[in-house]
């Protein structure tokens, strides 16, 4: 058996992808904020991966050429705005600013678009980090006003390992939000809404269990069966592509 082998199955594939990019997409009602699953995945040790290791190679081109069908062949993706905090925007001083419409224009909730404010939505394999810029728009009705905006978020995805479930998790963190041409006071109230709904409402993301890639073999010539379970996971990114090191435990036990 050679020291890392490597798994390039279409159906392995469709699972990893489909969970990376959930994140983007979908997202069930608010969560209280609570700790992440799991732990930090590690990269891969510096003396090498350990013999029984499967290595599943993702480039960057094809996370993006899912994005791309999606904009292309589906609705926009959309969420609910978390409104949590927001009893500060009927203040005298956002009235004033012009920016408010009627309540019945206001659809609370903000829209992912496939690029805007300059930037293209998508996932950036850079300096060994999962970078995912967002466009959007979006608008939130307050007292009977609305305030409609449009801008971009800065985020990262993080990926976590929790070995008593045997998943592998992603952390959407999003750094910064910038909004299009709407004042200071203004934005800063709009600002920790759309990050806040954007952190809340879709984490954790599953993006890989265990039993998925776990193996079990019968072996007719021994009367046993060959099972190989998930013991860790590493991973890195490297030539724009993420490399996911799935570390397995290997043992035999007699067929039935």
């Amino acid at each position: 058996m050679s020291k890392i082998v490597t798994f390039l199955l279409g159906s392995l594939l469709g699972l990893v992808i489909g969970g990376a990019l959930v994140f983007f997409f979908f997202g069930g009602a608010p969560r209280a904020a609570e700790a992440p699953p799991g732990i930090p995945i590690l990269p891969p040790d510096a003396s090498g991966m350990p013999p029984g290791t499967a290595q599943i190679v993702l480039k960057q081109e094809f996370f993006n050429q899912v994005l791309q069908t999606i904009f292309r062949d589906m609705n926009a993706p959309a969420f609910p705005l978390n409104l949590t905090g927001q009893t500060n925007l009927e203040d005298p001083d956002v009235v004033r600013y012009g920016l408010l419409q009627s309540e019945n224009q206001c659809e609370g909730k903000i829209t992912l678009l496939p690029e805007g404010s300059g930037v293209q939505t998508g996932l950036r394999f850079e300096n060994n980090n999962l970078a995912a810029p967002l466009a959007f728009s979006g608008s939130t009705s307050v007292l009977g006003n609305c305030i409609q905006f449009t801008g971009w978020a800065q985020a990262n995805l993080q990926l976590r390992y929790d070995a008593e479930q045997q998943t592998v998790f992603g952390q959407i963190n999003v750094e910064t939000v910038n909004l299009d041409g709407i004042t200071p006071i203004i934005s800063g109230f709009v600002t920790p809404i759309v990050q806040g709904t954007l952190n809340q409402r879709v984490n954790p993301i599953q993006i890989l269990q265990g039993k998925q890639i776990a193996l079990k073999m019968p072996i007719a010539a021994t009367n046993s069966v060959l099972q190989a379970n998930v013991k860790d996971v590493r991973a890195e990114v490297k030539d724009n592509a993420l490399n996911l090191y799935v570390i397995y435990d290997f043992t035999g036990t007699p067929a039935g």
